[in-house]
């Protein structure tokens, strides 16, 4: 994703009524309906404005696992990616109690799944997997169908992670990446989640927390019977690790942004709002001087809110 000053308008405009409050209590009614509109806006424009691209998440970097995924796509990485955003979706099939060749044949679900990029990713990692996406942004499941799908290989769908529009038990895997977080009630997800698995399906579930949100998110667990909690891994050295990589100077995301038809102020600005997008605040990244100056006069964003502590990879099973 091109994440130009406008998405990042856009998304510090509705982080009010999309990101996280103190209580990280459910919401409903209005306010649910307010965070959804918010989310799927922001979305939308991201899905209209970005480029290609190779950033679709946080990203984490472990050279065991680059290999593993070379050994089985030969060539992967530099100089078409960093690879970062690939380990993730990576990590989410790899960790699970299931070998990835037994995953051929299977349903797989990403809810939450953007513009396609990652599942198109996984698709080539178990190209014998029915694989279906899922996001409430209409512009960005258009973009995918266009761009990416594959007949029952490969297709995405319109759809709200609250109210899944697919049948009780006719899921074998769920896959949940950087997105839980926007929505308005944990538990109501899980409560889909829970349904629309088979029975000794998996949730594989990756996202960022605050203290209370992971509070929260242990909760609405504990009240889900049909979900077994197997693995909870803190991988947050790994997605930091990614992020400071793509952060330095001569990285590969750096030399991107120097092939743009940028002058450099704008290029400043351009790599700063990516590096808050993409999480460089997690990272302890600090703006200089000049992005400042900037921030202070609101010709650029700035993040707030409670502190981001852990990022965490979650497996549940469907009893």
């Amino acid at each position: 994703m091109t994440a130009t000053p406008e998405i990042m308008t856009a998304f510090t405009s509705g982080l009010a009524d999309i990101n996280l409050d103190e209580s990280s209590a459910p919401r409903q009614g209005q306010k649910a309906a307010g965070m959804k509109k918010a989310s799927a806006t922001i979305y939308d424009m991201a899905a209209t404005l970005s480029g290609g691209g190779d950033l679709w998440n946080w990203g984490m970097y472990d050279a065991r696992i680059a290999e593993e995924i070379r050994a089985l796509l030969p060539g992967f990485g530099e100089p078409w990616t960093d690879g970062f955003s690939e380990q993730l979706y990576f990590l989410a099939l790899r960790d699970l109690p299931v070998e990835l060749d037994d995953l051929a044949g299977r349903d797989v679900l990403e809810v939450g799944c953007g513009i396609g990029a990652g599942l198109n990713f996984l698709s080539r990692i178990v190209p014998e997997a029915r694989m279906t996406g899922l996001d409430l942004s209409p512009r960005a499941i258009t973009r995918a169908n266009a761009t990416l799908a594959r007949g029952s290989g490969l297709r995405f769908v319109h759809g709200d992670a609250e109210e899944l529009p697919f049948e009780d038990a006719s899921v074998d895997v769920l896959v949940n990446i950087e997105s839980s977080h926007t929505y308005p009630d944990l538990g109501k997800f899980l409560r889909e989640v829970e349904r629309v698995l088979r029975p000794g399906g998996h949730l594989s579930h990756i996202d960022v927390f605050t203290r209370q949100r992971y509070t929260a998110m242990r909760k609405a667990a504990a009240e889900i019977d049909g979900l077994e909690w197997t693995t909870d891994h803190d991988i947050s050295a790994e997605v930091r690790a990614a992020v400071r990589r793509r952060m330095a100077q001569g990285s590969h995301f750096r030399k991107k942004l120097e092939r743009q038809r940028l002058n450099p102020l704008m290029r400043q600005i351009v790599a700063h709002s990516q590096i808050l997008m993409f999480g460089g605040m997690f990272a302890g990244y600090q703006p200089n001087s000049t992005i400042r100056a900037l921030s202070r006069i609101g010709v650029v964003p700035w993040m707030s809110g409670l502190p981001m502590e852990s990022y965490r990879h979650q497996i549940a099973v469907r009893r």
